[in-house]
């Protein structure tokens, strides 16, 4: 019953106020009539002088006259009183009727339709009893549960991927240790926890991320994702060559469909390694390196090994030129460019690739997204 007065009172105020400003009515016009008579007799002085100074004619003065006459006759015919038109009586009628019955009646109609009206008020201990799908309600009741009993590991292993998941990076932190302490350590927690420190730092491998990396890698050997950020560590640090050699280690052990495997080639490359061709691919495409020639590459010092890599570049440019039918071969040979910073040539190579190849088919225009994918100008390749 109380909800029900609420509502109304509630209603009742709205009401009021929308119709105050409708209650006062339209601002009545006075017309001073009285002022604008005396403006024409004004007139007609001013027309004497003007005839006696002989500015005007005596016609024309007779005509001026007449005018101001009949202007002022009508003047005074008509009385001092309010004006108001009765179509603004109308809407203003209308206005009123439309918020004192159809619009209480409109809310209510639409409350009974979608609301609860028979739902009683709930506190916040009768919400965390019952909270249904309300994820902040589950993480206070998760929270209170943990705070009364801070030595359950399980509700931390639960509550430190919600902390992960809505960015309260500082609490997975804690959580995710908590259950580690208590539960003990396993590649999933380990590997969260190092992903949490990962996010804190903006996606720097700092020391506590390494060190639960290297657990987590000493638990599992075969998970990749602590050797990809363990790699990743040595290339933050400056360190190329230990970087290329973990990369391709983990390119040499990862399945042919892995789909890290393009992110692990592209930091081979920025770290100095050969551009090797997907694993998917034949071992030897026309034109392109083999595996062998690829690792006897990893082997050399950093200048070798870049006159080896431009060596086979430019094989594979000489032998699309004879061969212009090889799709395959045009794809690798402008990313091998482009790894190399030799953009004219990676460029000229969509252009001779287009041409073998037109954009108008599904093969050209797999030329031009890696050209547009790569940060080639587009307006220099299309003709």
């Amino acid at each position: 019953m109380l909800f029900w007065i609420i509502v109304a009172v509630l209603t009742a105020s709205v009401g009021a106020v929308l119709l105050i400003p409708l209650l006062r009515g339209a601002p009545a016009v006075a017309l001073d009539r009285a002022g604008e008579a005396a403006v024409y007799r004004d007139q007609l002085s001013e027309l004497d002088r003007d005839l006696a100074g002989g500015l005007i004619t005596a016609e024309q003065a007779d005509y001026a006259r007449a005018e101001i006459g009949r202007r002022l006759l009508a003047v005074s015919a008509l009385p001092d009183t309010p004006m108001s038109t009765s179509v603004g009586r109308r809407s203003s009628l209308w206005a009123q009727a439309f918020i004192i019955l159809l619009l209480p009646a409109l809310g209510l109609c639409l409350y009974l339709r979608t609301g609860e009206p028979g739902l009683p008020s709930q506190p916040l201990a009768a919400r965390l009893a019952n909270p249904g799908n309300d994820m902040a309600i589950l993480v206070v009741k998760a929270e209170r549960h943990l705070a009364e009993n801070p030595d359950d590991g399980k509700g931390w292993d639960v509550l430190a991927p919600i902390y992960a998941k809505t960015g309260r990076l500082d609490d997975a932190e804690v959580a995710y240790r908590n259950a580690i302490r208590l539960l003990g350590p396993t590649p999933e927690r380990l590997g969260s926890l190092a992903e949490a420190l990962l996010l804190e730092s903006g996606g720097v491998v700092t020391a506590e991320a390494r060190e639960a990396l290297q657990t987590s890698l000493r638990l599992q050997p075969d998970n990749p994702t602590p050797k990809f950020y363990l790699a990743l560590a040595f290339e933050q640090e400056g360190k190329a060559e230990e970087a290329r050699k973990a990369f391709a280690a983990l390119a040499s052990e990862s399945p042919a469909t892995a789909p890290w495997l393009p992110l692990v080639r592209e930091h081979i490359a920025k770290n100095g390694g050969a551009p090797a061709a997907p694993a998917s691919e034949n071992p030897k495409a026309p034109g392109g390196p083999d595996a062998s020639e690829v690792a006897a590459a990893d082997d050399m010092n950093a200048e070798d090994r870049q006159k080896v890599i431009r060596g086979m570049v430019d094989t594979l440019d000489a032998k699309l030129k004879q061969d212009p039918a090889n799709f395959e071969g045009w794809m690798r040979l402008i990313r091998s460019y482009t790894v190399l910073n030799d953009r004219d040539r990676a460029i000229d190579a969509v252009k001779r690739g287009l041409a073998a190849f037109p954009a108008s088919g599904d093969q050209g225009q797999q030329l031009v997204a890696l050209a547009r994918q790569l940060g080639l100008p587009l307006e220099s390749i299309q003709p």
